[in-house]
């Protein structure tokens, strides 16, 4: 593997950016009089948030056990890929690669980037062909690639993430949104090992706080300051650092909800695989499944007709619905329309 810098794959003006940084924050005082900011002297919520987000880097920082500057905070795991993009992508000119089937977002932000996107499908179990991989890359040269691990809407894990950061000459985003569900390690352990690798987590799934948008990406001190620079100053809202903060201290609840999530996830498991109806369940590392049906368009519409919400995953995936794990009783619900359908 040849040595990589990050400098060489960021976009000129961003390396010339100066970051907007407020005095309060990067500034220790005992008992200030807050006169800097135009803010109402006011109100219960009258001050802007920490733009640093000191307290909470350090308290992931404790649990992930790494330093606070290999750890940038998002407006959600969307606001960092965004930035991720726009850091290192020129518009009309850059491309990034992601898998197909995957997560949508990728080439959403891109699109809107202006940069290409090149996708590489999977194969018939929703795993990368590495010769495929190989030749793509080589051939578009993109500037980055993300990698979801477990993968939406596919639910599997990547195996061998370490051959695609030898042998990518950009930067690799693994995306291990469900990776509290998986029994695979995480990438977090390779960061020391790869200056190219950004990881990106979220406390929206297991953690079950997607209504605070609270997204984590952990990488070199150089990316962190990159991801830094282009951010926007108060990114995350006091009110969501403070809940992520007490939901840390939480831990023996944050366990008991994901095992109880894989209890169920095993309970829907077995009662699908009886269902006349579903012809394959693909095999997940997340909190939910990949379930082929007979007639998912039927399926679909029967579930939507007694207010189940689902995810019709046709034409891209086709006869194929997307479907999260609920509570025993929401299982119990889905079993009972799919048994009629």
């Amino acid at each position: 593997m040849k040595q990589l810098t990050v400098s060489q794959f960021v976009r000129k003006n961003i390396l010339e950016l100066q970051p907007y940084i407020s005095f309060r924050d990067h500034n220790e005082f005992e008992s200030p009089v807050l006169m800097d900011a135009n803010e109402s002297p006011f109100g219960e919520f009258n001050r802007y948030p920490d733009s640093t987000q000191k307290k909470l880097k350090n308290k992931i920082a404790d649990l992930k056990e790494l330093s606070p500057e290999q750890i940038a905070i998002g407006n959600g795991s969307d606001e960092l890929i965004d930035l991720i993009i726009r850091i290192f992508c020129e518009p009309k000119k850059d491309a990034i690669m992601m898998m197909n089937p995957s997560f949508a977002m990728y080439a959403f932000y891109a699109t809107i980037n202006e940069n290409k996107v090149i996708k590489m499908d999977l194969d018939e179990n929703f795993e990368i062909i590495k010769e495929n991989f190989l030749k793509i890359s080589m051939e578009n040269r993109p500037k980055i690639f993300f990698l979801c691990s477990p993968n939406n809407p596919t639910g599997n894990s990547v195996d061998d993430i370490e051959f695609y950061l030898q042998n990518f000459d950009g930067i690799v985003v693994v995306d291990e949104a469900y990776i509290e569900f998986s029994d695979k390690k995480s990438s977090l352990e390779l960061l020391m090992k790869y200056p190219n690798l950004i990881v990106l987590q979220t406390f929206s799934k297991a953690w079950g706080k997607a209504g605070a948008r609270v997204g984590i990406g952990y990488a070199s001190k150089e990316i962190i300051n990159l991801i830094n620079t282009v951010k926007a100053p108060y990114n995350v809202n006091s009110l969501s650092q403070d809940l992520i903060l007490k939901s840390i201290d939480q831990i023996d609840l944050f366990q008991q909800n994901v095992e109880n999530i894989l209890i169920e996830r095993a309970w829907l498991d077995n009662e699908l695989k009886k269902l006349q109806c579903v012809t394959k369940i693909f095999p997940t590392d997340a909190n939910f499944f990949l379930v082929e049906f007979t007639n998912a368009d039927q399926v679909h519409q029967k579930l939507l007709a007694n207010e189940i919400l689902t995810n019709k995953r046709a034409p891209a995936i086709p006869d194929c619905v997307r479907i999260n794990i609920g509570t025993r009783e929401e299982n119990m619900k889905l079993i009972a329309v799919l048994n009629r359908v």
